[in-house]
């Protein structure tokens, strides 16, 4: 009894922090997760791909097409902007409530294609799913390019969301 007395006082003098979201939670919640779920995915399978072709307006003559992707008010993936953007030029970070970001490059830049050293760079910069459409082939080839286990990683995407496995 006087142990259970002992402790009540204690909680009683303890400062009374109400219970909350850590602030990894936080950034998660507003950035949303490092890896896409499945849902992400395969939007961003499907809608990007049917972006590929089509010209982009604008200053631009090398532009990438860049989707962001976010929830809509119902929860479903929506495209909340969509931008071209120079290929010559790294991607900002992008607002707060992204969830994904789909990069449509014109040209491969790699020798063997895949994402480029900026793709890379940019979701080890912004901790969130980046998914590159190659325009210069048909059928559009595709990677999701993800921060896992504290390193940057890809896998290809098939025309309707299948997965590959994880590459560095």
């Amino acid at each position: 009894m006087l142990l259970s007395l002992l402790t009540l006082l204690a909680e009683l003098q303890a400062p009374a922090t109400p219970p909350g979201p850590s602030a990894a939670t936080l950034q998660v919640a507003e950035r949303g997760p490092p890896v896409a779920d499945t849902d992400l995915r395969e939007f961003a399978a499907i809608a990007g791909r049917k972006v590929v072709g089509r010209p982009v307006g604008g200053p631009f003559v090398n532009a990438d097409k860049v989707l962001l992707i976010a929830r809509d008010d119902k929860g479903f993936p929506a495209i909340a902007a969509s931008i071209g953007f120079s290929a010559r030029q790294s991607l900002p970070p992008p607002p707060p409530g992204t969830l994904a970001v789909v990069r449509l490059h014109q040209r491969s830049e790699t020798i063997v294609p895949g994402p480029t050293p900026d793709d890379l760079a940019f979701v080890a910069t912004n901790k969130l799913p980046l998914f590159v459409i190659g325009e210069w082939a048909r059928p559009a080839p595709m990677w999701e390019v993800a921060w896992i286990d504290g390193a940057v990683r890809f896998r290809t995407i098939g025309e309707v969301g299948e997965i590959g496995p994880w590459q560095e």
